[in-house]
């Protein structure tokens, strides 16, 4: 009897799982790891990059039901900065928001990511994604396992603890931070002393006098309180010589895992997330300059003309140097030109 029974538990056990709502059957949820350098904020305040970041988090795990699960890790607090973008490409890291310049040693075509005077403003920058530039550079980064969601792109602005930096000349002699390989060649030619290091040590660099200025984007100026540190400010709002690239990636083999509908889920969320980045990087722009000016640093904006002396300087040192690696960065090059 006492089997009896229990086969009959058991066989009413089953009944009710099967008249269960899927939801209630599914399996746990996914957990995707996202790590980056940027200090960490909230869904509404803080470093925009970090907030792309759980904006991504939050809305694939709420259109998915919860079955796409993304932990955002600010502050390389789970995977140093400059060993994220070789763990995404393994699968050991799910994803990723990333200078793309920081991976120009180990895929020489990342360096076309910031490329000094190659993009100036946001309006060319904006064409990239759906330009042949921008398909042929997806098809690289996917070849070597990385998968771009979101095209990010920011302007640069200079930082200086000495004198202005707004044309070339005024490189000549002094400790610089430029933030990519193509770059320090630039600022090389023009007689600075380069420092290569993430955007995340700047601080320490101006602090002790390692460095006299930095090159980076508005929002790492902003969250890596540089203006504590600086006398003039060369503003990137509107236009800048320095433009660079931090897209949100994910690992190909983690992305090639998942079910076709969670694959696609995934690229509508990193795409409908391109507007946010640019406009919140236009408005760290504007804001970096009121924070700035507050501090008592001197504003210094570039004209087209600034640009144009760097242009000519990049022409026959970064932009000649990354053309003649190999044929396909050759051809990348002549592609970014083609957009204007």
């Amino acid at each position: 009897m006492i089997a009896r029974r229990t086969l009959l538990g058991a066989a009413g056990a089953g009944a009710g799982l099967l008249a269960c709502p899927p939801l209630l059957r599914a399996q746990a949820p996914k957990i995707l790891k996202l790590s980056h350098q940027f200090p960490g904020g909230t869904l509404e305040e803080g470093d925009a990059r970090d907030r792309i970041c759980r904006k991504f988090a939050a809305e694939l795990e709420k259109r998915s039901n919860g079955a796409l699960q993304v932990h955002v890790y600010p502050n390389s607090s789970l995977m140093k900065t400059l060993a994220q973008f070789n763990a995404v490409r393994k699968g050991a890291l799910d994803l990723s928001l990333v200078p793309l310049s920081y991976a120009g040693g180990e895929v020489v075509e990342c360096n076309l990511a910031l490329m000094p005077a190659l993009v100036t403003n946001y309006d060319q920058a904006m064409k990239w994604r759906t330009a042949k530039v921008g398909e042929e550079l997806s098809k690289v980064l996917a070849d070597k396992g990385v998968i771009i969601l979101t095209w990010i792109w920011q302007s640069g602005s200079v930082a200086s603890r000495t004198h202005p930096v707004v044309v070339p000349p005024d490189v000549k002699g002094i400790k610089i931070r430029g933030g990519g390989r193509e770059m320090d060649l630039v600022f090389q030619a023009a007689g600075g002393q380069v420092s290569s290091m993430p955007s995340s040590e700047m601080y320490i660099g101006m602090q002790t006098g390692a460095l006299d200025a930095a090159v980076s984007a508005s929002t790492s100026l902003i969250s890596f309180r540089l203006d504590e540190l600086t006398k003039n400010l060369t503003s990137g709002r509107g236009r800048s010589f320095w433009f660079i690239l931090e897209p949100l990636v994910m690992s190909k083999i983690i992305f090639d895992g998942l079910p076709p509908e969670q694959q696609k889920l995934i690229r509508e969320v990193g795409l409908e997330l391109e507007p946010f980045s640019f406009e919140a990087a236009k408005r760290d722009d504007d804001e970096l300059v009121k924070i700035y000016a507050a501090r008592g640093a001197k504003i210094h904006d570039l004209t087209a003309e600034n640009i144009e002396t760097w242009k000519v300087l990049a022409r026959d040192t970064a932009w000649k140097d990354f053309a003649g690696k190999n044929a396909r960065t050759a051809e990348l090059l002549k592609l970014a030109e083609q957009v204007t």
